[in-house]
């Protein structure tokens, strides 16, 4: 998949001139593992499709037919307040954006605004194509839908503005799941892998493939209980993660591999 640009040398030329610079991409892409700091017991029968921190409090989003809700507990797991999806909505990603939380649904094309507080819903609105992943930056709402495309969204009507596509070494990158926006990057967790990608919004390039096969799966052994879920912990370099029906929750740090 990875294409090299073909570059004719010259035979005269000095033999230091004949190695090939790396590109911008190559240059910057690093690879990170989490170091885990502390473990929390979790909710083991939450199919977690996003991850939130809010002041002290998670706010989790969660999918299945007939089982979807969003949830604020604490990081030990003392739920507040909870709204549950009806039946017909497969719950996806969701993110806190000024005082609303947009959630949203994974074939329904449907997005719904809730109260950040009491999690009611505000209003909901349609959009095109499936619904993975979401997170929030100053300005925008940055949604994924399983492609290797994020979409850029207005956050208060949450239409559509634009995309870019994301690459690593010129590739697309697919699976593109669960997004947490963090000081300009966008981490993406990859469906059904225990990669992590950070990533440039701006260019769509990944400038850090972070390899989480670390961390331990202790959900019961299902295909579909994968690490997913990712949320940064505020003026830290920290972040909670987990996964769907894991039990628990990892606290880490990402540092360079050996």
């Amino acid at each position: 998949m990875k294409k090299l640009a073909s570059i004719a040398i010259l035979s005269s030329l000095p033999l230091a001139s004949c190695s090939t610079p790396p590109t911008d991409s190559e240059a910057v892409v690093e690879h990170l593992v989490p170091e885990i700091i502390s473990t929390h017991s979790f909710d083991s029968t939450s199919f977690t499709q996003g991850l939130e921190l809010d002041g002290d409090e998670l706010i989790v989003g969660t999918g299945q037919y007939g089982g979807s809700r969003i949830y604020r507990s604490s990081v030990d797991g003392q739920e507040s307040v909870s709204q549950s999806l009806d039946p017909e909505f497969f719950g996806e990603g969701i993110t806190k954006s000024g005082d609303a939380i947009w959630q949203l649904t994974w074939n329904e094309g449907v997005a719904f605004k809730r109260d950040a507080d009491t999690l009611e819903e505000l209003d909901r609105v349609s959009y095109n194509g499936q619904g993975w992943g979401i997170c929030s930056t100053d300005d925008a709402l940055i949604t994924s839908d399983g492609s290797s495309t994020l979409t850029f969204r207005d956050p208060e009507t949450f239409a559509e503005n634009s995309t870019v596509d994301v690459t690593l070494d010129g590739s697309p990158v697919g699976n593109l799941n669960e997004l947490e926006c963090v000081d300009g990057e966008v981490y993406a967790n990859i469906f059904l892998d225990t990669d992590i990608m950070r990533i440039d919004p701006n260019s769509g390039e990944v400038t850090a493939v972070i390899d989480a096969s670390n961390i331990p799966n202790n959900a019961t052994p299902d295909t579909n209980n994968v690490l997913n879920g990712i949320a940064h912990i505020p003026d830290s370099d920290r972040f909670y993660i987990t996964g769907k029906r894991w039990p628990d929750l990892y606290e880490v740090r990402f540092v360079p591999a050996d």
